[in-house]
């Protein structure tokens, strides 16, 4: 069977090398003319890491990752410690370690295990049809491509979802929601000032939030929360980093360490969240959608990167076992991925509205019980996002 494959990120190229390794014939197209990814890192939590083991990819992905031991929330004024333990529970009822990982280091391997003549960089989608089977792309260069097979894993504003539901045919045009709020993120050393080099560490005030994970290399992915309105004037060579020190002027020190760390030039990356209402229309015919053109995401639940995995790993699965055809196929993954994908993208959404203050009374209710906790609660809610996954074949959870 051959496979064109629309989107060359975390979900376009695991997809790919889930299909080749059924022995499919397998091709990746992206307008991006080289390997930069939006956002700096990406939460892998245990679910995507099972995917990525099931891939082949385990001691590679173990030695681009960071070490998570423990978790920790602290004030955003005065920088005192509101509780802090330990996420080994998190690894022992999933059955695996969760990694913080660069983005661009991940994308990269799975770039280069599906084969680089076989990622084709700088073909932007502008059309997709099909007849009598036979799926065909046409690029904005007027080349086209014929397969077997389309998967659309060309993010949130995908061409290939507009296909799938018509919406150039009077269909449903899935429209974007935005979130509130605006994150910075990217990638600094690792300093003790602003946490400890194995501890997910974060400051909240005033529905704000100052966050590091560690990676690989001795870095510190940081990612930054501003409730602020959408489309506000930005020029990251005028600006830098100007609006995360006005909105986080005067806060704790390791908060201020951390900003004063950062080089607009080396890595800062600002993006509005946006997200998608659930919808569960994800197949026409020989051509379905997965990762963002699928359920595009808040980042609140850390759980984006980790649904796309699990998209690829039911594809994967739906073409090991069975035998009627590419549509009944790609149905039987919309039935096992839609209604899971969509919850995730709620839970996401829910989280975002109690920790940014779009709500002040909710906000100020969960600063209140981060203060002495002990993390039950926290951990129950990350291994409550994981424990339903489909890679876990119904054994999640010990």
């Amino acid at each position: 069977m051959r496979v064109i494959i629309i989107g060359a990120g975390i979900g376009g190229t695991s997809a790919a090398l889930a299909l080749q390794k059924l022995g499919h014939d397998v091709v990746v197209y992206d307008q991006m003319r080289e390997n930069k990814p939006v956002g700096a890192a990406l939460s892998l939590w245990s679910n995507g890491v099972k995917v990525l083991n099931w891939l082949g990819l385990g001691d590679e992905v173990a030695a681009l990752g960071g070490r998570m031991d423990d978790m920790a929330y602290y004030e955003g004024f005065g920088g005192a410690e509101m509780c802090r333990f330990s996420l080994e529970t998190v690894t022992t009822q999933t059955g695996q370690r969760p990694y913080p990982v660069a983005r661009a280091d991940l994308q990269a391997l799975l770039m280069e295990r599906v084969g680089t003549d076989r990622v084709h960089l700088g073909r932007k989608l502008v059309a997709v049809s099909e007849a009598d089977g036979i799926v065909t792309a046409t690029f904005a260069d007027g080349t086209t491509d014929t397969a077997d097979v389309l998967i659309g894993a060309d993010g949130a504003r995908s061409l290939v979802r507009d296909y799938v539901t018509r919406a150039d045919e009077g269909g449903t045009r899935i429209e974007r929601t935005y979130s509130g709020y605006t994150n910075f993120n990217g990638l600094v050393p690792v300093d003790e000032r602003i946490g400890s080099a194995t501890q997910w560490t974060t400051y909240v005030a005033d529905g704000k939030r100052c966050a590091v994970m560690p990676v690989a290399g001795d870095r510190f992915y940081f990612f930054v929360d501003i409730p602020q309105p959408s489309g506000l004037p930005y020029d990251k060579q005028a600006d830098g980093k100007r609006p995360l020190e006005e909105a986080f002027a005067g806060w704790a020190p390791g908060a201020e360490a951390l900003i004063a760390a950062i080089d607009p030039e080396t890595s800062l990356n600002r993006v509005e969240i946006w997200d998608i209402d659930p919808f569960h229309t994800w197949v026409r015919g020989s051509v379905a959608i997965l990762g963002d053109a699928a359920h595009n995401t808040s980042p609140d639940i850390g759980q984006g990167a980790c649904s796309a995995l699990e998209d690829s790993f039911a594809l994967g699965i739906v073409f090991a076992t069975n035998t009627l055809g590419v549509p009944d196929a790609l149905r039987r993954y919309e039935k096992i991925r839609a209604e899971r994908a969509g919850d995730l993208v709620l839970r996401a959404r829910k989280r975002a509205w109690e920790t940014h203050a779009f709500d002040p009374a909710v906000t100020d209710a969960w600063y209140e019980s981060l203060r002495g906790a002990d993390g039950v609660g926290i951990i129950r809610g990350i291994v409550g996002n994981i424990e339903d996954s489909p890679v876990n074949l119904g054994g999640g959870l010990l």
